[in-house]
């Protein structure tokens, strides 16, 4: 007898074929494509009949630079998104990395789903990952003249500056960060089995 998630899985591999890495875990299927390959595989996660993924639940830009206690060997930044098919009822997760560090860039999806416009500028926006063919790509969270990518690793906790009302020239100032940088949060690397039980 077959689950569910195995279905889900052999379905995918026949759909994408060789060009996708296909792992299930917890309960949840990821696929890993090629950037050259992200746009052919989302069009085919959307339109294959026995996967109709219709919708796209969500996207997000990740920064792998200190992945693993820093131990991570591969493209620093991901792009993530979550499908749903409700036809079939199910979810996939697919990751696709940005073949350069330098210039993060991948093809946008916003002609596939429509709703990845906001996301797509989101993570653009947090992370400086760029989408190419996104037709209006500009910031979307941080100030029109913020500098830098405040979800990147490298970014420091408390930014580069910070803005307040001077009563002297009546209007909001920028000035460099008055306060000490500190850790708030220690750093947890959980066990490889945490949530398997």
């Amino acid at each position: 007898m077959t689950t569910k998630l195995e279905v889900l899985q052999l379905a995918l591999e026949k759909a994408l074929g060789e060009g996708a890495a296909i792992t299930a875990a917890l309960g949840e299927v990821t696929v890993v494509v090629k950037a050259a390959d992200y746009i052919k595989a989302m069009q085919t996660l959307r339109d294959d009949p026995t996967l109709a993924f219709e919708e796209m639940i969500d996207l997000c830009g990740v920064d792998y630079s200190q992945y693993g206690e820093g131990t991570w060997d591969g493209p620093r930044y991901a792009v993530t998104t979550h499908l749903l098919s409700l036809a079939n009822n199910w979810r996939v997760r697919v990751r696709v990395f940005c073949p350069d560090d330098e210039m993060p860039i991948v093809e946008s999806i916003t002609g596939i789903w429509r709703a990845a416009n906001w996301y797509e500028r989101e993570a653009f926006d947090l992370f400086g990952i760029l989408f190419d063919g996104h037709g209006d790509l500009r910031r979307i969270l941080t100030d029109y003249g913020f500098i830098g990518h405040p979800f990147r690793k490298d970014f420091p906790i408390s930014g580069y500056v910070e803005m307040r009302y001077d009563p002297e020239q009546k209007r909001v100032i920028y000035q460099p960060v008055t306060i000490e940088p500190r850790e708030n949060i220690p750093r947890v690397i959980r066990e490889e089995t945490y949530g398997m039980k």
